[in-house]
């Protein structure tokens, strides 16, 4: 026998109660001799007999009393057999149903998606669950919710809950799941605990994780009995992975190249596969891709106007297949009608100096049409002082020798406020007092430390060229276009030896070594870009190369977007800083479905930010400062590694449970089965506390009949 509660035993102590009651009734009367007494003692000790009998027998009664409602209270459970005392006590179980609402869950067969046949398997699981028993239902995503905690099952109010359920967008954490089914199945006060977990059983997020949810699930079989109910389903789908911008300046009038990637995660090859560029959700730009066999992706070019400035919602977007929830890939792109550069050289010469350079490669463009919306200006590093920093979106320093501890601070506030720095080595730069400036505030406004010149060319002067095999990051994603010969022909003959700072990230470096060309990190809400080479010829032939215009521009572009721009996943937190404190004191944020979220601003690392943990929608989000605020659009995607739908097969999912004691139920009919034969614990505590009671009754009924006739005699 096992008891729900049993603490409660310890009230069994209180039997001691009427014993003491009786023990001390029994020292209540005083006894005084008196001479005629004595001819009454015959008679007395006989009836004396009787009453202690009497006694006893009250005593006993008010003992079964206390000690049954104690057992009733800590809630006794028995196992028992077929035919041995089947009918005694009654059925009751505690269930935990685990509902997998992961955005896979959303992929169709034609007719229904996984999760609405989820929905059936858990109206099967709830239609043998006795009334008034307890129950969980936890939905299944990147953080699981629980829907209904420890209540007392009511088929009618279960149903409507059910109703009201949805898939996400969210990916499945595996990893905290069984944990959370123990916290769920501890907590939960029942003879018998039963676990039922309904999942598509997603090979991507399951099967490398096989060794693991083995032990786990086999130490979650010890507190409950454990059902795994898998949801089948096809495996075909198209997603689209990827949306990048490739080239091209995000201002008014102008075009952009977003390069859409398409990944085929069936196993059958997709033809014909449409993909549609938006912007501001009208269709701008169509491609066809013809073929993309089996586990591979596609790459198409989608070419993007932008006729008015501000804040522009940009998505590619599949035809409708049989998971729509990763057929768009969405991003956010700031347009301005006019970008100012300020630049500053600190070496002298015309021709071949570096704002020279510097203002052609930023100029040059595919068309004889220029670029009138963009605003370079040159001016000598003396005259860095006088120049009102607020008026440029980016500034960029050729060969300054150094700067002063103002100069500095107005740079590092200029940066943290969301504009961008572009910094150009040379002969001229001091090395020392760079290192000593950037280092005055917290963060370094240099991403790495100057330590020395180094070269790199050969004896015939030819200099190293740039490592082809580049790194993703948007600055790069132009070069990828260029043939590797010309790539080749950018050389190095002369570089700075940097050591990279804690936030420092290389993004070009040198072929045959690991040195750094180009760096970067983030400041505040601004970026700086670090070049350990010159902007000018002496160091390099960068600037007669394709590599300096598509660099530069690229840059450009990248450090003039705003942290918003930048897409994130579902899951992801999104934010708001700001680098002065604002007026409002809540930020909002405006969901794709159309709830409104307030945010509390708060102080953290010398600035302000308002941050929404957990996207838990696919689309664009809408951040305001405040409630009357404009508002900003974040575009959020779902997990693209989840695409691939495919679900674990039955032989792989008996291997991996093998050995746990967790079982595998398929059918409606093997559900009601398995439920009827794991379910022999009975309750016990009704029976205790009718006896208890009965007994009570009896007592109150024999006292009284003992204490009407002490009275009567």
């Amino acid at each position: 026998m096992t008891f729900m509660n049993p603490w409660i035993l310890l009230g069994a102590l209180g039997v001691g109660l009427p014993i003491l009651a009786h023990l001390l009734n029994r020292f209540q009367v005083k006894r005084t001799d008196w001479a005629a007494m004595r001819f009454l003692n015959r008679s007395v000790r006989v009836r004396s007999r009787q009453i202690r009998l009497r006694d006893i027998l009250l005593l006993l009664l008010r003992c079964c009393v206390v000690l049954l409602i104690v057992l009733a209270i800590a809630q006794p459970a028995m196992e028992q057999a077929d035919g041995v005392g089947s009918g005694l006590g009654e059925r009751r179980v505690g269930v935990v149903i685990a509902l997998d609402a992961s955005f896979s869950m959303q992929h169709s067969d034609g007719s229904r998606t996984r999760f609405e046949r989820a929905i059936e398997k858990v109206e099967t699981i709830a239609g043998d669950i006795p009334p008034g028993d307890p129950v969980c239902l936890v939905l299944l995503g990147s953080e699981h919710r629980v829907v209904a905690w420890n209540v007392a099952f009511d088929p009618d109010e279960f149903d409507e809950m059910l109703d009201s359920l949805k898939a996400t967008d969210e990916s499945l954490d595996i990893d905290s799941l069984p944990r959370r089914l123990k916290d769920l199945a501890v907590d939960m006060k029942a003879p018998q605990k039963e676990i039922y977990i309904v999942s598509d059983m997603q090979e991507q997020d399951w099967k490398p994780r096989s060794a693991w949810v083995h032990d786990s699930f086999k130490d979650l079989a010890k507190y409950a009995s454990v059902f795994m109910v898998p949801i089948e389903g096809g495996s075909e789908n198209l997603a689209i992975t990827g949306l990048e911008l490739m080239s091209g300046v995000l201002r008014k009038g102008t075009s952009a190249r977003y390069r859409a990637t398409v990944r085929n995660c069936g196993v059958t090859v997709a033809q014909q596969v449409k993909v549609s560029g938006r912007v501001n959700n009208i269709i701008a730009d169509v491609k066809i891709i013809p073929l993309i066999a089996p586990g591979t992706s596609e790459s198409v070019s989608l070419f993007l106007p932008f006729r008015d400035a501000g804040p522009v919602r940009i998505a590619a977007e599949l035809s409708e297949d049989s998971l729509g929830a990763d057929n768009v890939r969405r991003v956010v792109a700031v347009i301005r009608d006019r970008v100012s550069v300020l630049c500053v050289e600190g070496s002298s010469g015309d021709g071949g100096a570096p704002g020279g350079l510097i203002a052609a490669a930023l100029r040059a463009s595919g068309n004889s049409e220029g670029q009138d919306d963009l605003n370079v200006q040159s001016v000598a590093w003396i005259d860095l002082p006088a120049q009102d920093l607020a008026k440029f979106d980016v500034v960029v320093l050729a060969d300054v020798p150094d700067i002063t501890v103002e100069q500095a601070g107005a740079l590092d506030q200029y940066v943290r406020e969301g504009n961008g720095l572009i910094w150009f080595g040379g002969d001229y730069v001091k090395a020392d007092v760079w290192n000593k400036r950037s280092a005055l505030e917290g963060t370094p406004l240099l991403p790495a430390v100057i330590e020395e010149q180094m070269r790199t060319s050969d004896a015939m002067g030819i200099g190293r060229p740039l490592d082809p095999s580049m790194t993703d990051h948007p600055v790069c994603r132009p070069l990828f276009s260029l043939a590797a010969d010309l790539i080749s022909e950018t050389r190095f003959r002369t570089l700075l030896r940097v050591s990279p700072s804690s936030t420092g990230m290389k993004v070009l470096t040198l072929a045959g070594s690991d040195a750094p060309v180009l760096l970067e990190h983030s400041l505040g809400r601004g970026h700086v870009f670090m070049f350990t080479t010159s902007a000018g010829p002496a160091w390099n032939n960068m600037a007669v190369t394709p590599v300096f215009p598509m660099l530069l521009q690229q840059m450009v572009t990248y450090l003039t977007a705003r942290e918003f721009e930048t897409s994130r996943t579902v899951g992801d937190s999104l934010s708001l800083s700001y680098v002065d404190q604002p007026d409002a004191s809540d930020a909002v944020f405006d969901t794709p479905a159309g709830e409104t979220i307030t945010v509390p601003v708060r102080d953290y690392r010398n600035q302000y930010v308002a941050i929404l943990d957990g996207a838990r929608e696919a689309g664009f989000y809408l951040t305001r400062l405040s409630l009357q605020a404009e508002g900003m659009p974040v575009a959020v995607n779902v997990d693209a590694r989840e695409s691939v739908v495919k679900g674990m097969s039955s032989e792989d999912v008996l291997q991996s449970l093998k050995g746990t004691d967790v079982k595998i139920v398929r059918s409606k009919e093997d559900l009601l089965t398995v439920a009827e034969e794991t379910r022999t614990s009975r309750s016990l505590w009704r029976i205790f506390m009718m006896a208890g009671l009965a007994f009570f009754v009896l007592e109150g009924l024999f006292a009284e009949w003992v204490f009407g006739r002490a009275s009567g005699g």
